[in-house]
């Protein structure tokens, strides 16, 4: 072998082990991105659509070089590809639990669970219902089959059976009613059902005189207006009274102010869970939805934000 054909074999293996060298120093995982660039998928409740792809705009705005992939789903799913390394954050309504924070430390992660905003459970009728109010306590019996027609509840109501509409079967709005409201027990009223997305229990609702939907609050507001004081004209939403008898002056719709001062009785928090060993991307979306940016827009859509002081302006509004 020459000495030429020995200096160019000699380089060749250099640069071999070069490239190897490289490709060992990329992460297992396969991730390249960072706080505030790169592309990532995230796994988000979809009650929340609306508001989430609203953040998701204007934080790519901000950030030219990042790329966010929001999965929309239930909750049930979302939190499960949290914990099988599919996706690093979720946003959902609901903390960890005690197990999955053992079982991702177990396996050497730092779970964080982040406060967002707080959400309204709301309750809408048809428009052309006339009830106007309900209690926690009739809202109890109603999931539990304990009464099943409107009349029941309320004495001149000539609708018949309640038909209650889910966002799904999986959602986080049928977690809270059976832990905040139920206590534990699974909803048993042959009466209820679910359709697939929130969007989908507005049409319901708006098409069904006897119709009783749960849906998140955020997707009630009426884009035309500004002050986020009126809801959606298709549907009329229902005044909740934490009293065993409600009346127009104990019961309250799940407005910004009833929430915030304590009135308003059902009520959950909005989470950012992430699982994120890089802390990349989906850390850096996370803060920005609790940066001052974020919790604008959270307040912009009807919720209550989970940081900052929050302005109270007296308006006039009707019960």
């Amino acid at each position: 072998m020459t000495l030429n054909r020995f200096n160019i074999l000699v380089g060749l293996t250099l640069i071999s082990g070069l490239l190897l060298s490289c490709g060992n120093n990329k992460p297992k995982n396969g991730r390249t991105d960072t706080y505030s660039k790169g592309t990532v998928s995230f796994v988000c409740d979809s009650s929340f659509c609306p508001i989430i792809d609203e953040q998701k705009e204007i934080f790519e705005l901000m950030y030219k070089e990042a790329h966010l992939k929001p999965v929309y789903t239930n909750e049930v799913e979302g939190v499960k590809m949290l914990m099988d390394e599919k996706v690093w954050l979720a946003i959902t309504t609901r903390n960890f639990t005690p197990q999955e924070t053992k079982n991702l430390k177990d396996r050497r992660f730092l779970p964080r669970a982040i406060p967002l905003a707080y959400d309204g459970l709301a309750l809408i009728v048809n428009n052309e219902n006339p009830d106007s109010c309900i209690s926690v306590k009739d809202i109890k019996r109603i999931l539990s089959g304990e009464v099943k027609k409107w009349n029941e509840v309320y004495p001149k109501s000539k609708l018949g059976d309640f038909d209650v509409v889910f966002d799904n079967a999986q959602s986080s709005t049928v977690r809270f009613c059976v832990d905040s409201i139920l206590k534990g027990k699974l909803i048993s009223s042959p009466l209820v059902t679910a359709v697939k997305r929130s969007e989908d229990v507005i049409n319901y609702v708006s098409s069904h005189k006897g119709a009783l939907g749960v849906i998140g609050s955020n997707w009630l507001n009426d884009k035309r207006d500004t002050t986020n004081v009126t809801f959606n004209k298709n549907i009329r939403v229902v005044s909740v009274s934490r009293l065993d008898s409600a009346t127009v002056q104990n019961s309250w719709k799940p407005y910004q102010y009833y929430i915030y001062n304590g009135n308003y009785p059902l009520v959950r928090t909005i989470y950012a869970l992430l699982n994120d060993p890089r802390m990349g991307l989906p850390s850096g979306f996370a803060a920005f939805l609790q940066s001052p940016n974020g919790q604008r827009i959270f307040l912009r859509a009807g919720l209550l934000p989970a940081y900052g002081q929050l302005n109270v302006r007296e308006v006039n509004v009707s019960q």
